[in-house]
């Protein structure tokens, strides 16, 4: 475990490689687990203010779930989340013609209808931050569809916080991912 001020993050980080290999999994970290993406509550209020801007690009099976239960849900364990079709893939995805996923959020955004790109949640996957009162945990969320990811990740050698580095450092800062590298540096 490492700390830098007041988060403490996982070795994971560090020590497991990780490269997302879209063309193999095709981005099934949309419609694979048990509870939508998780926001914060300024990312609700985003998607509340953007939601007639990215509607278009959804489904209309996302756009019903958003209609019927909001642009945001609580999930239940009590956390923010977006909502899920079928308790299964998110309301804001979409299939493209290879068959892999995409977010519609990133596409309006793409086409430059919103400003806002997704939630930080999905640009850190499989990363996983849980805020606490004295402290923020950073961890890593392995799954099996990631297993392609780590294949390429250990082919590459590239470590989880440094495919990271431009999540990593919008999530937390320029300072804060700086002293990530040092103690990556270190490490190695």
């Amino acid at each position: 475990m490492q700390e830098i001020k007041d988060t403490l993050i996982s070795d994971d980080l560090y020590e497991r490689k990780f490269v997302c290999d879209l063309s193999a999994c095709k981005g099934a970290c949309c419609v694979d687990g048990d509870s939508g993406a998780p926001l914060n509550e300024d990312e609700c209020s985003i998607l509340d203010d953007i939601y007639d801007e990215v509607k278009p690009y959804m489904r209309e099976e996302g756009i019903a779930e958003v209609e019927k239960n909001g642009t945001y849900v609580v999930d239940v364990d009590g956390d923010l989340v977006t909502p899920l079709v079928n308790n299964k893939e998110c309301a804001y995805v979409y299939f493209a013609e290879d068959g892999g996923t995409r977010c519609s959020i990133e596409a309006a955004h793409k086409d430059g209808k919103v400003d806002w790109k997704k939630p930080i949640s999905c640009e850190l996957f499989p990363v996983r931050i849980k805020e606490y009162d004295s402290f923020t945990a950073v961890n890593v969320q392995f799954l099996d569809i990631c297993s392609c990811a780590c294949d390429l990740g250990k082919k590459l050698e590239i470590p989880v916080y440094k495919f990271l580095k431009a999540p990593l450092t919008k999530r937390f800062g320029e300072e804060w991912y700086a002293q990530m590298e040092k103690i990556g540096n270190e490490n190695n």
